[in-house]
């Protein structure tokens, strides 16, 4: 995919500003690409089903240091054609707060001088079965 879009005002910055000084950490070093998205993928927690799009896709490209702490700001780099804006920012701030709850990643050394500070682009995919609001009893 190579669609981009811009973070309007800085959302995602914002509350990524404070993720790495509160982040909790791991108990089982992260040796590999794969290791490290399953541990993203474990972190992660789609917002709340009103705030919810069924099938919403979001791409977040991120880039770690050597000791799993996030290198910068993470950037959206694609989310779902057709999503409002509120639905854009409530899975905008779930990505905040999935790498909230990951990092910093505890990397082994060999993985952190690989990694570290090269581009990691990860897609999350909501494939929850969603009611339409005009279904809901």
């Amino acid at each position: 995919m190579t669609a981009h879009v811009h973070l309007v005002g800085g959302t995602l910055a914002i509350a990524l500003a404070a993720t790495v000084a509160v982040a909790q950490t791991q108990e089982q070093p992260l040796n590999t690409l794969n290791d490290v998205i399953a541990a993203l993928r474990a972190c992660w927690t789609p917002p709340p089903i009103d705030q919810s799009r069924p099938g919403m896709q979001i791409t977040v490209q991120m880039s770690f240091r050597r000791n799993g702490e996030l290198f910068g700001h993470p950037r959206i780099t694609f989310e779902s054609v057709g999503a409002s804006d509120d639905e854009r920012l409530a899975y905008r701030i779930a990505v905040a707060k999935m790498l909230k709850r990951c990092a910093p990643l505890p990397f082994t050394d060999a993985l952190g001088n690989a990694i570290a500070g090269r581009p990691l682009t990860m897609r999350l995919i909501d494939n929850r079965k969603l009611k339409q609001a005009e279904n809901i009893p």
